[in-house]
C-alpha cells in the first residue's frame, strides 16, 4: 500500500521489476526518475514514476535503446493520456488492496465477473485488455456473448487495427510502449452491476503462451465500488479515444449517460472476498 510520503525504493522495485541499483544509476546518469526526498534523504516515488518506469521496460523489450526508451517513457507521461488503466486507478485515495496473484487465478475472477454480467447486467459497458491477440481470440466466443447482450464491449489488445463489427466487440490495438501492454483489464459498467479487476504483470521466469504461461504472476486489485469502476472506464475509453476519436466519444457519451450502479457497495462483501481469493491461490 502507498503511504502519504511515497514509495520506498523496494517498493518500485517489486512494482517494476528493475534493480534498485539500475534506477539510481539511470537518476544519476539520465536524470530520470526525479523522486522526492525526505528530510532524511530517501527516495520517495510516487504511482506516475512507477507507471514510467514499465514503460522503460516495454520499450527497451521493443527494442529501443536504453536513452531512447528513457526519452519516450519521459514525454509519453501526460497525465491526461494515461497509457495505463492500472496506475489511473491505483492511486492513494482509492485505497484499494492488492493482491499477487497466478493467471490461472485471474482467468477465474475474470470469468466470474462476465457471468454474473451476463445473468444480471442490463446493458452493461465493457472493457478488457488482452495482452496479446491470441489470448482475446482464445475467449472471443464469451465476449460475442458479452457484446450481444451489452451497450458496448470493447477490448485491447496487440491487434494490427481497430475493427468494429456488428455482434461482436470493438477490437482497438495497445499503441506500443503503453503500460497497457503488461496489463490484465476487465471492468463492467452497468445500471445494476459494476465490477473492475485490474493488474499488471509482474517480472517472472515464464514466458506468455508458454509451458508456464497459467503461472505468471500480476499485482491486482478489484473492486465492486461503482465510481472506481466508473473511473476505470473514463479511463479505457479515453485510451480508446487515443487511437479512435469516433469511438472514444461515442464510449464516453454512453458513460455519461448512465447512473451509478449502487450508491454504496458493501465492504464486508469485498473483505470477505478478498480473503478467499488469497487463500484460493496459495492453495
Amino acid at each position: 500500500m502507498m503511504s502519504a510520503n511515497g514509495l520506498a525504493m523496494r517498493d518500485v522495485v517489486g512494482r517494476t521489476g528493475i534493480e534498485a541499483g539500475t534506477i539510481r544509476m539511470w537518476e544519476q546518469r539520465f536524470g530520470f526518475p526525479r523522486p522526492r526526498r525526505t528530510p532524511s534523504g530517501h527516495r520517495r516515488y510516487s504511482l506516475d514514476d512507477v507507471a514510467a518506469l514499465r514503460r522503460v521496460v516495454a520499450h527497451r523489450r521493443s527494442g529501443l535503446s536504453l536513452p531512447a526508451a528513457l526519452e519516450r517513457a519521459r514525454t509519453s507521461a501526460d497525465a491526461t493520456d494515461r497509457p495505463s488503466i492500472y496506475a489511473a486507478i491505483a492511486t492513494p485515495e482509492a485505497s484499494l488492496p492488492t493482491h499477487v496473484l497466478t493467471k490461472r487465478t485471474l482467468i477465474a475472477l475474470s470469468r466470474a465477473i462476465e457471468d454474473e454480467a451476463l445473468a444480471r447486467a442490463a446493458g452493461p459497458v465493457v472493457f478488457a485488455a488482452f495482452q496479446t491477440e491470441s489470448f482475446y481470440r482464445r475467449v472471443e466466443h464469451r465476449y460475442r456473448r458479452l457484446a450481444a447482450a451489452s451497450d458496448c464491449t470493447l477490448v485491447f489488445a496487440d491487434f494490427p487495427a481497430v475493427r468494429t463489427r456488428r455482434g461482436g466487440a470493438a477490437e482497438v490495438p495497445i499503441p506500443p510502449g503503453y503500460a497497457l501492454a503488461d496489463e490484465w483489464v476487465l471492468a463492467i459498467d452497468a445500471p445494476g452491476y459494476a465490477a473492475c479487476l485490474l493488474g499488471w504483470e509482474r517480472v517472472g521466469p515464464h514466458q506468455r503462451g508458454g509451458p508456464g504461461d497459467a503461472e505468471r504472476r500480476f499485482e491486482v486489485m478489484w473492486t465492486i465500488d461503482p465510481e472506481v469502476t466508473r473511473r476505470a472506464c473514463l479511463v479505457a475509453a479515453g485510451l480508446a479515444g487515443g487511437v479512435d476519436a469516433e469511438l472514444g466519444n461515442a464510449t464516453k457519451a454512453l458513460l455519461d449517460d448512465r447512473p451509478l450502479a449502487v450508491e454504496s457497495p458493501a465492504p464486508a462483501l469485498s473483505a470477505l472476498t478478498n480473503r478467499i481469493i488469497s487463500y484460493l491461490d496459495s492453495a
